[in-house]
């Protein structure tokens, strides 16, 4: 998928996925269930619970990848195992809308800003950083993010817990 790449056409971007999403049928939306319950589970076993091949699975699996519908599998590390003690939620306000690009690459150049959503609202952009501690977010907010060409100003929230982490269910 092409979301972003070099430049942000967001309806071309939605009509892409639309597009992508309308091709998905029950079998790719049954194989999705059972990988995102266990992302280690084996193709193998995979074709036995869906009543086709490995193959199939494989390559429905891998046409996913390529369509941009898989995004990634990783293993999730617990930030706090890391010693990142906070987790915290920065509203951006852009100087200018056009300004957005510029940020995005900045921002991605600061390992512990691990999401960003280009919002609408109160802030042009919502990012979800880890810090060691106080000391260390306050250097982040002061020598990295607000020294950003284009930020005008940031809100930040303190996570204090994550009670619910999960994926969107998959309908079969």
């Amino acid at each position: 998928m092409h979301i972003c790449k070099k430049s942000c056409n967001f309806a071309a971007d939605f009509n892409h996925f639309n597009e992508i999403m309308e091709k998905i049928d029950e079998l790719d939306r049954k194989i999705l269930k059972i990988i995102t319950q266990s992302a280690r589970i084996p193709f193998k076993d995979v074709a036995e619970q869906c009543g086709v091949s490995r193959a199939a699975v494989h390559q429905r699996v891998q046409k996913m990848f390529d369509n941009g519908v898989i995004t990634g599998s990783s293993y999730h590390v617990q930030p706090r195992s890391l010693g990142y003690e906070l987790c915290v939620y920065i509203g951006i306000s852009m100087e200018k809308a056009s300004m957005y690009n510029q940020v995005i690459a900045a921002l991605k150049k600061i390992p512990e800003v691990v999401e960003a959503q280009y919002t609408l609202g109160a802030f042009g952009l919502l990012i979800k950083v880890y810090a060691h501690d106080n000391e260390h977010l306050l250097q982040l907010l002061n020598t990295k993010i607000q020294e950003i060409p284009g930020v005008a100003n940031t809100t930040t929230l303190t996570a204090l817990a994550q009670p619910i982490y999960r994926q969107l269910p998959i309908e079969v």
